[in-house]
């Protein structure tokens, strides 16, 4: 057989592949659409106050609010949020039902085809930024609940900056090719030989809360690795490892400290900070005790990542002394010398697992920065921490950092020194004041 048959061949079945996978990734014909599927210039009337009621609380579950409002905007889902990606900024669209600016002129399909399918209006294809690969088990259900809610928000009349990537990565037909490889299109199948909560729970993880977006590693091109719920890298922070590895995860956690971290935003050890902060904020801790439980169920089940404890450093290692000084002097008032800290204010750093990640981007930024833990109905006060780059240098912040993670039973690798400048130059920090 001639070389040029064999090519033009496997170009054939490559296509009838291609042409496969675009069907059932990119047809939403089976989409069962309510017969609200027209276009109103109404809100919903009160008949629908069930349906608006219950789209709130989806809205609130899948975090909506979080990347579609401004954090200085007092117009709630306007948009303008700029998602930082490894690809560079992207901007969250106005979904508020504002006819000019907004989802206004939508019908509840081209709604649906956004959220599950990560089509726009005119077809093009949305930024995996928008999480359509989770939202799409969202089912039918709270789908339609979602769209009334959203039609009954106050319209505001808002133009969102145009999100402009460099190349390739501003060419958005190329999303079709990362569609073929990622995007499945398919619903939530529930697993008949789990229980109903694990069920909820996984509906809830894999499709609302979209906790994969986060903490599953991705690779080069964005996609979820196999990872699992091990924990990514986030730029200046890390999204740690939620699976039940003892180590890394949250294996020691149990089901009630789980739902204590999600609605207080704390718990016997550690206290969610940044992104997390804002999750349980606006998120998690609004939801049912029993939708948190069902959360902690799925999450004690799922497969444990294989991390395994180093040898912790030695406190003779000169960099671990030089830790111990700069936590002596700075950190023992909130943290304690035994590095327990305090109940809901300041995070246990004896056994606290995020602090033993292989990324230690996390402590790093809250070294640096400082940071508050979630504000929330059960704990209005939340802690506070301090900024430190202007009173450690580099070396300092790399040194302490060490010391966390392997002191009280802790063990992880050093913290170099060049991972901390890196930080203070992403987070655009200046160097320590001593040394200007």
């Amino acid at each position: 057989m001639k070389k040029t048959t064999i090519i033009a061949g496997v170009a054939v079945v490559a296509a009838t592949v291609a042409a496969a996978l675009l069907w059932e990734n990119g047809d939403t014909s089976s989409d069962n659409v309510a017969s609200t599927d027209v276009l109103t210039s109404q809100p919903p009337s009160a008949s629908d106050g069930g349906s608006v009621a219950r789209g709130h609380y989806v809205a609130v579950a899948g975090d909506c609010i979080a990347c579609h409002t401004a954090p200085e905007s007092k117009q709630p889902f306007s948009g303008g949020y700029s998602i930082s990606t490894p690809f560079g900024g992207i901007y969250a669209s106005n979904i508020t039902p504002d006819a000019e600016t907004g989802i206004g002129k939508w019908t509840e399909r081209d709604f649906y085809r956004a959220v599950r399918h990560g089509k726009g209006k005119e077809g093009e294809n949305l930024y995996p930024a928008m999480p359509y690969n989770a939202y799409v088990k969202i089912s039918d259900k709270d789908m339609h609940d979602l769209w009334m809610y959203m039609r009954s928000v106050k319209p505001v009349n808002y133009k969102v900056p145009e999100t402009n990537l460099s190349f390739p990565y501003n060419i958005r037909l190329a999303m079709m090719g990362w569609n073929l490889l990622f995007f499945k299109n398919q619903g939530f199948q529930i697993d008949t030989a789990k229980s109903q909560i694990w069920n909820r729970g996984a509906y809830l993880v894999e499709g609302l809360e979209h906790c994969a977006a986060c903490h599953t590693a991705k690779n080069i091109i964005g996609g979820d690795t196999s990872d699992y719920l091990q924990g990514s890298n986030l730029a200046e922070w890390h999204a740690p490892d939620i699976t039940p590895n003892t180590y890394t995860g949250i294996g020691r956690w149990s089901q009630d400290q789980i739902i204590d971290y999600l609605k207080l935003g704390s718990n016997h050890v550690a206290v969610a900070s940044g992104p997390m902060a804002e999750a349980v904020t606006n998120s998690t801790q609004h939801l049912t005790d029993e939708d948190l439980r069902a959360i902690a169920v799925y999450l004690k089940a799922v497969p444990a990542s294989k991390n395994k404890a180093p040898a912790a450093i030695s406190i003779s290692n000169a960099q671990m002394k030089m830790g111990e000084n700069v936590y002596s002097a700075n950190c023992t008032a909130c943290h304690n010398s035994d590095g327990k800290g305090i109940p809901n204010l300041a995070a246990s750093l004896a056994g606290n697992s995020g602090l033993m990640a292989e990324d230690a981007s996390s402590i790093i930024t809250t070294i640096l920065q400082g940071g508050r833990g979630a504000v929330t109905v059960g704990n209005p006060t939340s802690g506070a921490m301090p900024a430190f780059d202007w009173k450690l240098s580099d070396e300092q912040v790399a040194a302490v950092a060490t010391y966390l993670r392997n002191s009280w039973g802790n063990a992880a690798t050093a913290v170099p020194v060049e991972d901390v400048t890196e930080s203070r130059k992403l987070l655009k920090l200046k160097p320590q004041m001593a040394a200007h």
